[in-house]
């Protein structure tokens, strides 16, 4: 009777542990940016457009947390501005990659994270409610500026989302993304920066 006790009491063990790894894996499957899903790096060289080496077009927006912030006063720092919106599925996948960089990576690499949202392109009536929902499924705790009226995505010419331009200490655009980012290649771009 006691054998067979012990015997049942490993193998629910067992299955708790194969069940555990089966959600944890899932769960990093989901985060995963898929392959399929392309990012790729602009050429900032153009005739018409952003140009790399130019100092970042400044603005002012309001944050989700009701502060004011102003792009110039991170001078000094390397800055990963992400423009995205909750309806995007490359951001979706995106956002966890951005926040555990931020968590882990940030302060090390003097650098950090602003994530403007589009919030005027938001397709929903409560627009901020919309944003902050999103924010606290994801638990981000970097910048949010809201975009509430167009403006500063003409400044930055976004066409497509997400975009994330690597700005380097001096302020000046080094690099403009198209696409997700896992955490690897954050690091990896911000490394570059001066």
């Amino acid at each position: 009777m006691k054998k067979k006790a012990i015997g049942l009491s490993v193998v629910m063990v067992l299955v708790v542990i194969m069940l555990g790894t089966y959600i944890k894996n899932q769960i990093e499957a989901s985060e995963a940016i898929s392959e399929q899903t392309v990012s790729y790096e602009m050429n900032l060289d153009q005739e018409e457009g952003l140009e790399k080496g130019q100092i970042a077009p400044n603005f002012t927006l309001q944050t989700l947390t009701g502060e004011t912030f102003t792009l110039s006063e991170l001078k000094g720092k390397k800055v990963i501005l992400n423009f995205w919106a909750s309806w995007c599925p490359p951001c979706k996948k995106e956002m966890p990659h951005l926040q555990k960089y931020y968590e882990e990576d940030a302060k090390d690499d003097n650098a950090v994270i602003v994530g403007v949202n589009i919030t005027h392109a938001e397709r929903s009536v409560d627009q901020i409610k919309t944003v902050q929902q999103f924010v606290d499924s994801f638990d981000l705790t970097f910048p949010i500026p809201l975009m509430e009226e167009e403006g500063v995505d003409k400044l930055y010419q976004i066409i497509t989302i997400p975009s994330t331009f690597m700005i380097d200490t001096e302020g000046r655009i080094q690099q403009q993304i198209i696409g997700p980012l896992d955490q690897s290649a954050l690091r990896d771009y911000v490394k570059n920066l001066d």
